[in-house]
């Protein structure tokens, strides 16, 4: 399966959204990555749902949204509304994680499990078949441009193993630092989905980055 390309919004010019909306849908990119913090469960905040559901009216790929909140249950129907693909919630977060990955299933979409970067990936046996996919964060949740965690690369390993063993179908998804140089080591490192942000975003050409990550 060819590399899904998912670009973080969070690094766009929200001066002028529609320009980089526009850039998204003509790019090749597979869908696009929502962070949403609430000052609580991350320190800092992004933005909320005027912003999802206003991307969501121009935006043709799939959105991609990684809650980074104390309990995210409480807007899985209102993610729905928007017509959101993913619904992407925090292993730290979730007290009752079967249950909130139930419930974002039968609000009809797909359910992902994020893992902050000091998580092990064996907290997910007993869900790993559930979810559709698992975001391991490759620097500390809550702000853009960090430096990469290289401890990543091995615990990505270590994710695949899991999901073969266990027969899940689910995806891996990596946020943090992915950039030219440790793009090619996570794909390499068995990464379905690649979200990155200033990288394309702050690049000349935000649309050639997208293609360039895509050939991986």
């Amino acid at each position: 399966m060819a590399t899904l390309i998912s670009p973080s919004l969070l690094s766009a010019d929200f001066l002028n959204l529609q320009k980089d909306i526009d850039m998204i849908n003509n790019s090749e990119a597979d869908w696009l990555h929502l962070d949403v913090m609430d000052g609580v469960f991350v320190p800092n905040i992004s933005f909320g749902f005027p912003v999802i559901e206003a991307v969501a009216k121009t935006c043709k790929k799939p959105l991609d949204v990684h809650f980074m909140i104390t309990a995210p249950e409480r807007y899985i129907k209102q993610t729905a509304k928007t017509g959101a693909m993913m619904m992407n919630v925090h292993f730290e977060a979730c007290t009752h994680l079967n249950r909130t990955i139930h419930e974002i299933h039968e609000a009809g979409m797909k359910a992902g499990v994020t893992l902050n970067p000091s998580t092990p990936v064996c907290l997910l046996e007993d869900v790993i078949k559930d979810v559709d996919m698992v975001l391991i964060m490759s620097v500390n949740p809550g702000f853009g441009g960090q430096a990469f965690i290289e401890n990543t690369i091995d615990k990505v390993k270590r994710l695949r193993r899991l999901i073969e063993e266990s027969g899940s179908k689910a995806l891996i998804e990596v946020d943090g630092g992915v950039q030219s140089q440790t793009a090619p080591r996570l794909v390499e490192a068995g990464v379905d989905v690649l979200v990155s942000g200033s990288y394309i975003f702050k690049s000349k050409d935000p649309a050639a980055t997208i293609h360039d990550l895509k050939q991986l």
